[in-house]
């Protein structure tokens, strides 16, 4: 039976690719970084749910280590944990810059890192990294979590070079537009830890606070994600990335056709 070790699944998409995934026939490792979530995993069903905060290196090794005294090997590894810190660069502690990296780059660097030397004993991996549309474009205000999905581009671009000849593959997933928590855990950060008060953006900040849950365009249902991960699963030498969502699709193509100052004046709008 193939497994996988999902990050970040309390809610949204970790929580919808687990159940599905499960549904699926796939032996699933679910993990989070509340034990009281890890709970809320295990009565839903998930007998092998695990506590993993990924800024955490120790958390790290001893997932990786139970889930080999279980099943000897790890089939895919599932790099999904994140959050977006909302707010204007200028408004921005480098402090809580690093505390966005912690979690998006660095602990997903640590947990591939980890489980590079296992798919190579065994000779073969899968490596999902939850990249998104906006480590394509960027959008106003969304800085930290811009910066945070390019790195993680970049990291994905160099480590398939860096595997090249292996059958071990790390593939990025481009997410638009996804029914979670999202947007919800962005605007509490960004009441935590930005000045609005004494910003120049306050009226933005204020505005985007005050908003109702509408429906954004493109925007697709978690399941969405899910099934992607599954045909990665499927698939013996799966693409480098895939585009999940027609926003996805629309601006990665923009990106490529137009000039800077163009695409600019269009994000600016969609921000």
């Amino acid at each position: 039976m193939t497994n996988i070790v999902i990050t970040g699944c309390s809610t949204g998409i970790g929580l919808a690719t687990a159940k599905y995934l499960q549904s699926q026939g796939v032996k699933v490792y679910p993990t989070a970084r509340a034990l009281e979530d890890v709970e809320n995993l295990r009565n839903m069903g998930f007998e092998h749910a695990m506590k993993l905060d990924v800024t955490k290196t120790e958390e790290i090794t001893q997932v990786i280590i139970s889930v080999m005294e279980q099943d000897k090997k790890i089939d895919v590894w599932f790099n999904n944990a994140g959050y977006g810190q909302a707010g204007a660069l200028e408004d921005l502690s480098t402090d809580f810059l690093r505390e966005q990296f912690e979690t998006n780059v660095f602990g997903l660097h640590e947990a591939t890192r980890q489980v590079i030397p296992i798919m190579r004993e065994q000779g073969y991996g899968k490596i999902i990294q939850h990249s998104s549309v906006l480590g394509l474009v960027s959008l106003f205000g969304r800085g930290a979590y811009n910066a945070s999905k390019y790195a993680i581009e970049g990291l994905s671009d160099t480590l398939r070079l860096e595997l090249n000849g292996t059958k071990i593959y790390p593939v990025l997933l481009n997410t638009g537009p996804v029914t979670s928590d999202f947007r919800k855990t962005a605007m509490r950060k960004l009441q935590e830890n930005i000045d609005i008060e004494n910003s120049i953006f306050k009226k933005n900040y204020l505005e985007n606070l005050a908003k109702k849950k509408s429906k954004v365009p493109f925007n697709e249902e978690a399941i969405s994600v899910a099934k992607v991960v599954h045909k990665i699963i499927l698939t013996e030498n799966p693409k480098p990335r895939y585009y999940i969502t027609k926003a996805t699709t629309i601006l990665g193509v923009l990106k490529r056709l137009l000039s800077s100052r163009l695409l600019d004046k269009i994000l600016l709008k969609i921000g």
